[in-house]
This record gives structure tokens, sequence and C-alpha cells, in this order.
């Protein structure tokens, strides 16, 4: 097994629950490779009795008598003693049986595979739970699924779980510093440009970053895992959608293509995909977005400190997705006839978006870093001031207003090379153009990658200036 690497809030919310005088049922949700299992599998060692349970993928022919054959078959695999049965009732019960007493972990993984096209699984198992299962005080149970916005649908805000479940967590991608631990022993002689060119495809998915090689390359790691038709990341987009969306996943990979040049709002999403705004279409962006794969930012009126709902923004939080639509998908048929030797000439044009991506999904460590407590935190996000006749149109790469009235501008600035004075007026020009209401303050703050130049610091413009090495 790899070394774990960060959940610690996680697995000692699970912990805790040792100490509880009942049963425990625990919901984990979160994208496929964001460490679910591997979190279940750490929490295990814990236990006397451990006994883990995964449904079928849904691949085509796969039914519910499947399910519950490969059910029972892992219930023989783990000595459970059990009998063939067409009915979920009757496997809970033989499991129930064999876990009244002493301290018991089990654990339902992929639910969302295990219980599919069969609408009493969830409440046989909601009625075992209470008639059975919940007698073993020393007993936790684990549900577990990708489908973060199935599970919140029929299990977190279903009736029949109302008052049972014990602890809840989604699992995000994990953090900048985090990830920087996956380059074990070399992590602080390998560059945070480096880094952040693997961080460009993975982002903080623990199961891509298990698969780097700190002894290779950039270059070689992202060639090995994407543009080889073995490699982890080749197929996994396709797989990841089937997986999860089954029926749905062309028009669900068609949104996320609509998004992949930046923030965009649900007009143009529409526009592109030749689709009404309402109905499927925000039901499939809210689905993208609970899952983890698309963020939604709201614009706010800072004066009034009021988000303002009917405007709002999608984009891509994924960096995997990105890179493998822009430059996974364009060669997919070199790649699988051997033809691709080495990476698309071009792909680094995409470590902007990529780099401005993983800062924003790291501000807590980013608020950290400008020691902005979390409690005095109104709105964080990229700010879109939209032009009218009378006020100009602003962007902002992501703005942080507190309750004592400081909007932090943040212009997030990729380079190759040093930053020269010139992003200064770049900024100048942005928060000349927005409204800031009487008695505000604005300090503006760059982050950067490669160094800024002497001529910058001297100009002492910025009131921070954050090197993306101090996010790792």
């Amino acid at each position: 097994m790899t070394k774990f690497i960060g959940r610690k809030r996680q697995l000692q919310g699970l912990m805790q629950l040792r100490k509880n005088r009942g049963a425990s049922l625990v919901v984990l949700r979160g994208r496929r490779r964001i460490g679910k299992t591997r979190l279940a599998e750490e929490f295990s060692h814990t236990f006397e009795k451990k006994y883990f349970f995964a449904g079928l993928a849904p691949e085509p022919g796969i039914s519910q008598a499947d399910q519950r054959k490969e059910f029972l078959r892992q219930m023989v695999e783990q000595k459970i003693p059990c009998f063939p049965s067409d009915d979920w009732g009757d496997l809970f019960t033989q499991l129930a049986q064999h876990c009244q007493m002493g301290e018991t972990l089990i654990v339902f993984d992929e639910i969302t595979w295990m219980c599919m096209n069969d609408v009493t699984y969830l409440p046989k198992l909601k009625n075992a739970w209470d008639s059975q299962f919940k007698k073993n005080d020393n007993l936790v149970f684990i549900i577990s699924g990708s489908n973060s916005a199935w599970i919140k649908r029929n299990i977190l805000c279903s009736t029949g779980f109302y008052g049972r479940i014990s602890y809840r967590s989604k699992l995000d991608e994990l953090s900048l510093h985090q990830c920087n631990e996956f380059w074990g022993n070399l992590k602080d002689k390998i560059s945070a440009y480096e880094k952040l060119k693997i961080l460009t495809v993975t982002g903080g998915i623990p199961r891509y970053l298990e698969e780097i090689q700190p002894k290779q390359t950039a270059e070689e790691n992202i060639y090995r895992l994407c543009f080889q038709p073995e490699g982890l990341l080749f197929n996994e987009f396709d797989d990841l959608f089937k997986d999860l969306f089954e029926r749905r996943d062309v028009r669900y990979k068609d949104i996320i293509k609509a998004l992949v040049d930046g923030n965009t709002n649900v007009d143009s999403i529409a526009e592109a995909l030749n689709r009404k705004k309402g109905g499927d279409l925000s039901n499939a962006l809210e689905e993208l977005s609970e899952d983890g794969f698309v963020s939604r930012s709201y614009r706010w009126n800072i004066k009034s400190c009021k988000q303002i709902e009917k405007t709002s923004q999608y984009r891509v939080v994924d960096n995997y997705f990105r890179f493998y639509i822009k430059y996974i998908l364009p060669y997919k048929h070199r790649i699988e006839m051997g033809e691709m030797e080495n990476l698309p000439s071009g792909w680094e044009s995409i470590l902007g978006l990529q780099f401005e991506n993983l800062v924003i999904n790291n501000r807590k460590s980013l608020h950290r870093l400008l020691q902005i407590p979390a409690s005095e935190v109104v709105f964080s996000n990229p700010y879109l001031q939209r032009e009218t006749k009378l006020i100009p149109g602003c962007q902002i790469d992501y703005m942080v207003q507190t309750k004592f009235n400081v909007l932090y501008v943040c212009e997030i600035k990729f380079s190759k090379h040093e930053i020269p004075p010139g992003v200064i007026s770049e900024v100048e020009k942005k928060i000349s153009r927005l409204k800031i209401p009487r008695g505000f303050s604005v300090r503006p703050v760059l982050v950067h990658i490669n160094g800024v130049s002497d001529e910058l610091v001297a100009r002492d413009y910025f009131a921070n200036i954050i090197d993306f090495a101090d996010l790792l």
C-alpha cells in the first residue's frame, strides 16, 4: 500500500466515531480517484474485523442479479457464512448476523453501482441498519461513492436516512502542500515550475499523483501517463464519464468541452451546445458541480455584500479534464497507433490557465499566506464587473472581500521568466475600472511562479507578492 498522504482532518473525524456509544453510519463521497477507498483502508487498521464490498462497474449487460452474485462472492471470499438469495434484504441480514459483536468495520464502496436500477436497495439497507446492523455498538458502516450528486439526492437528503448518519465527508482535491509530498525525498530538489507542469495534468487527485516517478522529468511523466495507449490518463476521461453518468456521458462531455477555455456563463454554454438554458442543462451543470468537476462562481455587490444570484459563471476546476480535451483528445488516434513519440507542440500554452486554476482551488492556503482569517472573509472568487453605460467592464483573476472593507485584488500571473514591472500597469488599469465604494481599501496581490524582477520589487506596488513555491 502506498504512503497515506493528506486527509488528516477526515481521518480524525472517523477516529472520533470510535468513542461513540453506538453504531455509526458514515457517508464518503467525491470524484473517482480522489481517495475514498484509501481513506477507509487507513481507518480500517484500527479494527479487529473489517469487510470491504464493491459494486460492479455498470458495463453493458450487467444486471442486479450480477450485482447480488458479486456481493455474495465477496462475502464468501471474506469468510462470511452465507447462502445465495435474490433478495438484498436476505444478504444484508446474513452480513449483519456475522457482525453482531466486536469492533467491526463494513465498507460499501461505489454503492451507486451496487444498487443500480433497484429501487428497493436503499430502503432495504435502511431497514437492515435500523433492525440489525446498529445493534453492534462497536460497528462503523461506511457508504462510499463517486457520484456525489446521486448520493446527496438519494441518501443525504433522503427522509429514509434522516438522523441516521453520524459522519459525512465530501473529499476534494489535495492541497498543494500535500501534493508536494508525492515527490518524496526529491521534493526539495525539484523546482516549483517542474511540479507545476505535472500538476497541470494531475491537479490534486491522489491516484494520479501516485503515478509520478520523481526521478523522471515532468515531460517524461506526462508522456508516460497521457500519450501512451497503456498510460493511466489516456482512457481515464472516457472511463470516468461512462462509470458515473452512463447514458448521459456524451451530453456531459459536451458541457465540459464548452467550458475548457475559461469562465463561461450559462447563456454562452447553451449557445455553444445549441440547447435551452433551463431543464436538462441546469441539472447537468448542477450535477457536474456537485461531483467536483465544475465550479459555479457568483458575482456579488461589494457595497451591499450581497450575492447576485442571476449572474454566475462556470469553470472547469479539474485540471486533468482540460488537459485531456485540449491535448490528448486531438491526438487520440495517433496515440493509439503508437505515433506520438513526444509531447504535442504548444502544450505548455495551457500552463497559464491551469496555474490560475490551481491557485484558486487552493484559496484557503492563499488566505493563510495573506494572513486573512476565515472568519473575516465575506466573499472570495474570480470577480467579473459587467460593463454598463456608466460602469466599465472589469475582470479580476481572484478577489477577496473582508468584513473590514478590504479588497484583496489578486493577479495570478504565469510566466516562464521573471515578471517585469509592466504587470503593475495591468493591475492598476483593472483597479481603476473597478467600482469601489467609499471607505474601502484595496490591496493588490501578485501570485507568480518563476520569480519577479528587482525593478518590480523596487516599485513597492503590491501589498503582497506570493511565490507558487510558498503554496507548495
